[in-house]
């Protein structure tokens, strides 16, 4: 199993498996805040491609916000595991509360990151969705909801690290999808880094703003 040493990195690798994507110019890379984009970041640069973002926030349990019970995203994408919502027996005022104090987050950070862009036009385009790994994959199940109402050719959920049974969930909802480590036993992504710091804000604008010279001239 390959520790990567950050994000840039495992980035770097993830890439070279999309090399077939390099220089089309229907691709379009969309990275996950925060995490997610120091790694498309380095796929979209080596694909020649545009870089994005889509805004995924996760609807953490009261007093255990690790504990996601769903999750939403940009563009209205909306997912609840129904097992968790059920095994706590969360009311319907408790997760309309806390999807309500994440939505603020989520149009706060598309204010920051995305400024006076106009929504994302992704109709025919073949989208590559990256994150910096999943655990139980509901942020990227709640991306990919969003990204099918807006009617993209295809969508390709690329990451460096995964669980098998997230990976089988996701492979039934995306067109393809890539990983570059499945480990038999699964904790937590930040394991697989040598340098899982935190990204901040300033580095996700400054590489969306670097990444607009990466589009392809054709």
């Amino acid at each position: 199993m390959v520790l990567f040493h950050d994000r840039s990195h495992a980035g770097r690798l993830l890439a070279q498996i999309l090399a077939v994507y390099s220089g089309d110019p229907e691709v379009i890379v969309l990275g996950l805040p925060r995490g997610g984009v120091p790694v498309a970041f380095e796929v979209a640069q080596y694909l020649h491609a545009p870089l994005d973002v889509l805004i995924v926030r996760k609807l953490g349990v009261p007093g255990q916000e690790e504990f996601a019970f769903g999750a939403i995203s940009s563009g209205g994408g909306q997912i609840l595991n129904v097992g968790v919502v059920d095994m706590l027996q969360l009311s319907r005022s408790c997760i309309e509360e806390v999807a309500n104090r994440e939505r603020k987050e989520l149009e706060r950070r598309e204010r920051l990151y995305r400024g006076q862009k106009p929504p994302l036009v992704l109709g025919g385009r073949r989208v590559i969705v990256v994150d910096d790994g999943l655990a139980t994959g509901s942020t990227m199940l709640a991306a990919v909801t969003a990204l099918r109402h807006l009617e993209p050719s295809l969508i390709v959920v690329a990451i460096p690290v995964a669980p098998l049974e997230t990976q089988v969930e996701l492979q039934r909802v995306v067109d393809e999808l890539f990983c570059l480590q499945t480990p038999k036993q699964f904790h937590a992504v930040g394991e697989w880094y040598e340098d899982f710091s935190q990204t901040s804000d300033e580095e996700v604008c400054r590489l969306l703003q670097e990444a607009s010279s990466f589009e392809s001239k054709d």
